[in-house]
């Protein structure tokens, strides 16, 4: 019942080898046991061995103090509640996600190494060039084209909704499917296919490189490379198919949605920039109060919309405002009101209405700035985790540059 289980362990060593197997040193003489760890954080494990209370030392860094229990032992819920807590805020505070080191062969790598050994360090350094833009010279080069691409194809986007690309849409239906079969071989559709190509080999290449594949699928930025990439594939299926027959007026619009998908382009500049990683990770981890903003807003959208309604249309007090006929046409005014953008296309004419306006206003201020506090706090500590990730691929990345 020995709640020190390293020291526990002291009771089965049958030889000499066993016992520096558990603790550092041993003086055979003496009969005495040496552990190269915090003298002072000993005596505070030894009170708790005592007294069944586990405390943290002052002025000792948490963190430091839990490895301490960890060697010896012990875990967080050892410790008081009022400790437990102070854990707990520190670990969130320095939680940083580390990726897989790769294995530095020392004087004793230089041997056989396993089987297959070669072929594991080349995938995980081509893994490490596809996802981390600053592991290497290489990734930055990869990073930097991949950057040009989806520059470009947003230029391309945003160009070919000017009315002078979109002139060939009232055409004939055989005139607009014999433009949008030739549509392929225009600058700018040949400049489309050259950047889906690269998509397209970049995603697969991620694939093949990754250790775990249904990882992979799940992950959200693959995800949104799959709907950016498959559109076009998609419009140049039924393109092929449809031909000149009447159907591709009837396809038009949705190639036209297909097309306008590639907008998704914009968010694959999260691999390589940090502000969009850190938005994406503290939505991720603030989603509680995600939830918890949105219901603010629900619950008070349907206070104000049904009050508004009957202040406004519901009672006879000889004026009727017809824009609040029913609720759901009210929660429009009660969402741009609770956000402070107020566009003015609808408005409270009556007394009491414009009182209840007033009051929507303010209380949306002060609903939506409740959970904002958490969120930036989450903001910041994503901010700096990314930050200290991506410092450490710098390193790496100066040492390749003095190699």
């Amino acid at each position: 019942d020995f709640p020190l289980r390293r020291v526990s362990r002291l009771h089965g060593c049958l030889s000499e080898q066993d016992v520096l197997e558990v603790c550092d040193d041993y003086d055979r003489e003496r009969n005495e046991y040496f552990f190269d760890r915090h003298s002072e954080a000993f005596g505070f494990i030894m009170l708790y061995v005592r007294h069944g209370h586990l405390r943290f030392v002052p002025h000792m860094c948490e963190l430091s103090f839990y490895n301490e229990m960890i060697y010896w032992g012990l875990e967080g819920s050892h410790l008081d509640y009022c400790c437990q807590r102070r854990l707990d805020d520190r670990m969130s505070e320095t939680c940083t996600y580390y990726a897989a080191e790769e294995p530095k062969g020392g004087p004793e790598g230089k041997g056989r190494r396993p089987p297959g050994a070669e072929g594991r360090k080349w995938l995980e350094r081509m893994r490490r060039t596809f996802e981390e833009p600053t592991s290497s010279v290489a990734a930055q080069v990869l990073a930097t084209v991949s950057i040009l691409f989806v520059i470009v194809s947003m230029v391309v986007l945003c160009a070919s909704t000017l009315p002078e690309w979109r002139a060939p849409e009232n055409r004939s239906v055989e005139e607009q499917s014999r433009y949008t079969a030739e549509s392929v071989r225009e600058p700018s559709g040949i400049i489309e296919a050259i950047c889906i190509g690269w998509f397209t080999a970049e995603c697969i290449v991620r694939f093949i490189v990754s250790k775990n594949k249904c990882e992979f699928v799940r992950r959200p930025l693959n995800i949104i490379d799959l709907l950016a990439i498959t559109p076009y594939y998609i419009s140049v299926l039924m393109t092929v198919f449809t031909g000149e027959n009447s159907q591709l007026q009837r396809a038009g619009v949705t190639l036209r949605v297909l097309r306008m998908m590639r907008i998704f382009w914009v968010i694959k500049l999260a691999r390589h920039f940090i502000g969009l990683q850190t938005l994406g990770l503290t939505l991720k981890r603030c989603y509680r109060e995600m939830v918890m903003l949105l219901v603010f807003i629900c619950v008070a959208m349907a206070i104000f919309s049904a009050l508004s309604q009957l202040l406004e249309n519901g009672l006879d007090l000889g004026t009727k405002n017809k824009d609040y006929a029913s609720i759901p046409a009210a929660c429009w005014w009660v969402i741009i009101s609770m956000t402070t953008v107020g566009y003015g296309d609808m408005c409270p004419i009556t007394v009491p209405g414009r009182i209840l306006g007033g009051i929507c206003v303010v209380s949306g201020i002060v609903l939506l700035a409740l959970p904002i506090t958490f969120i930036y706090h989450s903001f910041v500590q994503c901010y700096h985790e990314l930050k200290f990730r991506s410092a450490r691929y710098s390193r790496s990345l100066s040492a390749e540059f003095l190699n």
